[in-house]
């Protein structure tokens, strides 16, 4: 209330200008304390993260906290991270990570490249199958491996057939669960060649299943 009134008042006294000329000084130190009071000091409310949004961090700045990070787990787990055996897991650990979601760094686009190809003759289905996946679930951050079968009927344009195996590395190697993968490869493929209709199966092993909880492949 306060603010908004300094910011529609416009009266002035003309027989006490001094007077007025205090008051218009009263109300901007009040403002003013009022502003800096309601505006959160960084240090007490921003967490910090591996990276700033917007602004990724280098590589080795990466592997560095990551490699950190997994010496913590190692010591919660009950073992000792200085031992021979462990002494470069953290950043074998970390590396593999990176790797295993590098797709985040990827788009369906930037490996398909120029290979969409005018078949406008081609109506039949086109299908690919066994195209081996892996990939993260993103509940428990455990793998879960399988195949992968993909099939469209062509409405004037097809695409490479190893970009199919591309488009689905580039969405497994994020963290996922099989439902959301199993879509995004369709939109992919729909976008990029808008096709009469394309049908995407996943067949694979969840090792957040056989090796916790219900402990059964499927």
């Amino acid at each position: 209330a306060e603010v908004s009134s300094v910011s529609t008042s416009s009266i002035k006294n003309n027989k006490d200008e001094e007077l007025e000329a205090s008051k218009k000084r009263k109300i901007a130190s009040e403002t003013s304390t009022i502003t800096e009071s309601s505006t959160p000091s960084p240090s007490s409310s921003c967490t910090e993260y591996c990276h700033k949004v917007g602004e990724p961090d280098s590589e080795t700045e990466k592997l560095a906290q990551m490699t950190a990070a997994c010496q913590t787990i190692l010591k919660c787990i009950g073992e000792d991270p200085d031992r021979e055996g462990l002494l470069k897991t953290p950043e074998r650990w970390a590396k593999a990570l990176l790797f295993m979601t590098s797709g985040y760094s990827l788009g369906p686009e930037q490996v398909i490249n120029d290979a969409v190809f005018s078949a406008d003759s081609h109506k039949e289905i086109v299908v690919v199958k066994n195209i081996d996946i892996h990939s993260m679930c993103e509940h428990h951050m455990l793998p879960f491996t399988g195949v992968i079968h993909v099939g469209y009927i062509p409405n004037g344009k097809i695409i490479g057939l190893s970009k199919i195996a591309r488009i689905a590395d580039v969405f497994s190697r994020r963290l996922q669960v099989q439902e959301r993968l199993t879509r995004e490869i369709v939109d992919a493929l729909e976008e990029a060649i808008q096709p009469m209709g394309v049908g995407v199966v996943i067949e694979s092993s969840h090792f957040c299943m056989v090796m916790r909880g219900v402990q059964k492949v499927g």
